[in-house]
């Protein structure tokens, strides 16, 4: 197995703050996996869900704004949709999509579909049609539940659509009680989609053994009762979700979802949990290193903080009123494997946190190339056992046998480990610190990104004869995406038409910030690409755009002036990139500054590596304006309109 260039033994096992002996070493103690927990399956999710409804049924279960759901309401809402579904033909291992955004509308539909005996796939209303229509082919799914606009649009390419609002009649008719459950702990529960190095996303398949097992253990590492209360900050796509949802709706907490502007602002978003009275909230690693830094007053009720998605580059004061957990997962494995408090440090060190120990029922391996384990402290490649596996790559079976693999000297038909590529070494007291990838696979902001998938999107422009993208981390904890082109025979590259025909395909997460131009791409000696040989994108080697142009709203003329200013240029093309420009880190926290005094919008930096064009952070400044406007009475909301120079 060979390591990236930045891994070596002696950086790791020097930044434990003691140098080791590789020859001394010993095997990690059995003892590490021994985390055999026994909980019931009898019954499943949706079955604790109609439980708790029985139980309490004007508990709160589910709060949106000024909307709220009771776990009756939401019960009723659920079982109805559900028995709909079950008209459809929809059963046991049947796929159904469900497309919202972060909502009170997911939760429902979501629930239905368990009830309904089905297995629900989430979908990002954002995504490309044509990457929506694909998943859902690819998972043969019996139905899609959405609303709106987008009912119409996925019933073009796609035949059975159940819409909310258009159908509402009709599934108001069906019986509110429980439809009977027929599936057991071995039945699909959720599929979702990652980003595949086919070229295409492929469907992990998740059972309802599997989030049992997730839902039971989280409830009693934290302590869950039905006096909690919980956030959903994921996007439904992102399998943290889950995690977010059914352990704290099984116990009876009341789920708050703050608006996009609020999840996306620090500041914002502490004072949100201080008012909700949020107890236990999931944050990804980015947003996580910010809150830890900032003060909270005496009245924080939150009690635990917890985290993942990326690497943790930071250990929380001991001021903090409440404990930072940080977990490490791939979607293959029911979205937690290892997970560990982070205390505070005694002493400054070098070493990042470590990513815990691994959860109830699952087991962790840190093997070599010959599946073999290593020595405490020796870097080797980290493979997940037990319940929270998942069941297969949905309809992929050669993809399945290639990372869902026999455990090594166990006969055992269905105990694979999955080999999940990444690197990882055992620390003296069995915790684990993670290392990096053995492959090309990215981890940005969260998102799991298989660069393959976006060279193959490029290569299908006319003007791109090859490409290779990377993740640069030109400044410490921002990395983006970057495309290294070469153009065909005669062909001239237009950075504004490379975007455009990848956002028809490629969800914006997957769209590159930057694309460079290239004679042709560096080559090592045994002719693959030559990584450490391409440039730092710049002016002089970057694709731009065909012609120039001109702010098209007030929020982009405002913000091109703005920009225009703090980089001493007389005018800034809505289509040029900021870091092009010169701009850098630090000169994007003014960005941000003089954003937030103009438009009473709080701009994450994150905003400037992701959309880092005059276009790009307009769309997420509207954006954060309406979330605002949605939050407001309307003698607000005409205040705030005239402050920021917008019309009603």
């Amino acid at each position: 197995m060979k390591l990236p260039d930045s891994v070596t033994p002696d950086k790791f096992l020097g930044s434990a703050g003691c140098k080791l002996s590789l020859d001394a070493m010993p095997l990690p103690p059995q003892a590490w996996n021994g985390t055999a927990r026994a909980f019931p399956v009898d019954r499943c999710v949706q079955q604790l869900m109609t439980e708790r409804a029985a139980a309490a049924p004007g508990a709160v279960a589910l709060v949106a704004g000024a909307e709220v759901l009771t776990y009756e309401q939401l019960e009723i809402r659920a079982n109805r949709l559900a028995h709909h579904l079950r008209t459809l033909g929809v059963s046991s291992d049947a796929i159904v999509g469900i497309c919202f955004h972060r909502s009170i509308e997911f939760v429902v539909a979501a629930l239905a579909v368990l009830k309904a005996d089905g297995a629900y796939l989430p979908l990002d209303p954002d995504s490309p049609a044509e990457r929506l229509t694909f998943m859902l082919q690819d998972a043969g799914a019996r139905a899609v539940v959405t609303a709106g606009r987008k009912a119409a649009e996925l019933a073009a390419n796609r035949g059975c659509v159940v819409s909310l609002d258009a159908d509402d009649a009709r599934i108001a008719s069906q019986p509110s009680s429980p439809p009977p459950c027929k599936v057991t702990a071995s039945h699909l529960a959720y599929v979702i989609y990652t980003s595949g190095s086919t070229g295409r996303p492929k469907g992990v398949a998740i059972t309802h053994r599997s989030l049992l097992n997730l839902i039971y253990w989280h409830q009693r590492a934290f302590a869950v009762t039905s006096a909690d209360r919980a956030t959903q900050l994921a996007n439904p796509g992102f399998d943290a979700a889950v995690w977010e949802l059914w352990p704290h709706l099984a116990a009876g907490a009341t789920v708050c979802f703050p608006n996009e502007s609020t999840r996306s602002s620090p500041e914002m978003l502490r004072d949100w949990l201080v008012t909700q009275r949020i107890t236990i909230s999931f944050v990804p690693t980015a947003l996580a290193e910010r809150l830890v830094f900032l003060e909270w007053p005496l009245e924080t009720r939150l009690r635990v903080l917890l985290t993942g998605g990326d690497t943790l580059h930071c250990y929380p004061s001991s001021a903090l009123p409440f404990s930072l957990v940080n977990n490490y997962g791939p979607t293959e494995c029911t979205v937690v494997t290892t997970s560990g408090r982070v205390l505070p440090p005694g002493q400054p060190l070098e070493a990042l946190p470590s990513i815990g120990r691994p959860i109830d029922n699952v087991q962790v391996y840190i093997l070599n190339e010959r599946l073999m384990p290593v020595a405490v402290g020796t870097p080797g490649e980290l493979y997940i056992g037990g319940l929270g596996v998942a069941r297969e790559y949905l309809h992929h079976p050669e993809l399945t046998v290639e990372r869902f693999i026999p455990r090594p000297g166990v006969n055992v038909p269905d105990d694979c480990l999955y080999k999940t590529g990444d690197l990882a070494r055992y620390l003296p007291d069995g915790q684990i610190a993670f290392l990096g990838r053995v492959d090309d696979q990215i981890k940005i902001r969260g998102y799991r990104i298989e660069p393959d998938e976006v060279v193959k999107a490029l290569n299908g422009h006319p003007t791109v004869a090859c490409n290779v993208v990377v993740a640069r981390e030109d400044s410490p904890g921002e990395k983006y995406l970057v495309a290294y082109v070469v153009a065909a025979p005669a062909a001239e590259l237009a950075a504004d038409a490379l975007r455009d025909f990848l956002k028809s395909r490629l969800p914006d997460h997957m769209i590159p910030a930057a694309f460079v131009r290239l004679e042709s791409l560096p080559l090592t000696p045994n002719g693959k690409v030559d990584r450490t040989a391409l440039p730092p994108p710049s002016a002089s080697n970057t694709v731009r755009n065909k012609s120039g142009a001109v702010p098209r709203t007030i929020v982009e003329e405002r913000l091109a002036e703005i920009l225009a200013g703090l980089l001493g240029l007389e005018q800034v093309d809505v289509n040029d990139n900021f870091f092009l420009l010169g701009g850098h880190s630090l000169l994007g926290t003014q960005v941000i500054g003089r954003v937030r005094d103009a438009f009473g919008v709080e701009l994450p930096l994150r905003t400037l590596f992701e959309h880092p064009t005059v276009s790009g952070m307009s769309a997420e400044i509207d954006r954060l304006i309406y979330s605002k406007l949605e939050a407001m009475s309307e003698e607000e909301t005409y205040e705030a309109l005239d402050s920021t120079g917008n019309s009603a």
